[in-house]
């Protein structure tokens, strides 16, 4: 029987939590799964805590490889993926016993369906229920609200060209994937439940980036994809000619202005 699913834990200096992430996986409901360890340039034993749990399940594989970032670690670990499914599982989260065995009952059952995420709680130095919003590409070329930690089909990662080892600096290759997916009107399914626990720490790459840093990969990204973000950030897009002739003949400027801002709001959270 093919594996369902393939779970991508890239590792960089892991050896704190590994271990608890890996034990989240073989704890879940849904057990037709392998999981690829991609270390990628780790100097800590990383390693050594990986290939433990290599012996103990031969549903564990583990590919060791030089350091070269977040995106290429990924995209290395799902060109070995034998699953139709991809769950990209970062080396300090966590996933809920359930998430697998639920996205799967909806990708079986829905082929419309390319994406299925869902909530999340924060643990570490932050705790909480994280709410997270059901997909919309207008808002989400505005900044990225879903984790990396999602399952999608295979194929539409060989569709949209994997993630993009382009990016000024690593990190924000989940946002760049989700537009990318976005554009080629991929739908999204929301759960509607915690799908899988965000470690929280003062230590994490994206709490290492400056504001230059951000500004970069956000000027990368909207240059990447310049013709959507003018289409659907362009007045003139978004506003029939003629609707609004008519309107500026018949209505005065204030509810006019009410009207468009309406409109506006409208077509882009739609």
């Amino acid at each position: 029987m093919r594996t369902q699913i393939s779970i991508i834990i890239p590792c960089y200096n892991s050896e704190v939590t590994l271990e608890n992430t890996l034990k989240s996986v073989i704890d879940q409901d849904y057990q037709d799964w392998e999981v690829i360890i991609v270390n990628d340039g780790s100097i800590d034993t990383t390693e050594e805590i990986a290939l433990k749990w290599v012996d103990l399940d031969t549903r564990f594989r583990y590919f060791s490889k030089e350091n070269e970032g977040l995106g290429k670690a990924r995209n290395y670990g799902i060109e070995r993926a034998k699953g139709i499914y991809i769950l990209p599982l970062d080396s300090d989260n966590l996933i809920e016993k359930d998430f697998v065995v639920k996205a799967i009952e909806v990708l079986d059952s829905k082929k419309e369906i390319g994406v299925v995420h869902g909530h999340a709680k924060y643990f570490g130095e932050k705790v909480g229920f994280w709410k997270v919003d059901e997909f919309n590409l207008s808002k989400i070329l505005v900044h990225n609200y879903i984790d990396a930690c999602a399952i999608y089909r295979k194929n539409l990662w060989k569709k949209v060209g994997g993630y993009d080892e382009n990016l000024p600096f690593q990190g924000h290759e989940d946002w760049d994937f989700w537009i990318g997916l976005g554009r080629l009107n991929v739908n999204f399914h929301h759960l509607n439940r915690v799908t899988f626990s965000y470690f929280v720490s003062s230590n994490s790459m994206i709490k290492s980036f400056t504001n230059e840093m951000i500004l970069l990969n956000q000027d990368y990204i909207v240059k990447k994809y310049q013709r959507l973000f003018h289409e659907r950030y362009s007045i003139l897009s978004m506003i029939n000619r003629q609707y609004y002739s008519q309107l500026a003949q018949n209505t005065t400027s204030k509810k006019l202005i009410k009207i468009i801002l309406r409109r506006i709001k409208q077509r882009l959270w739609k």
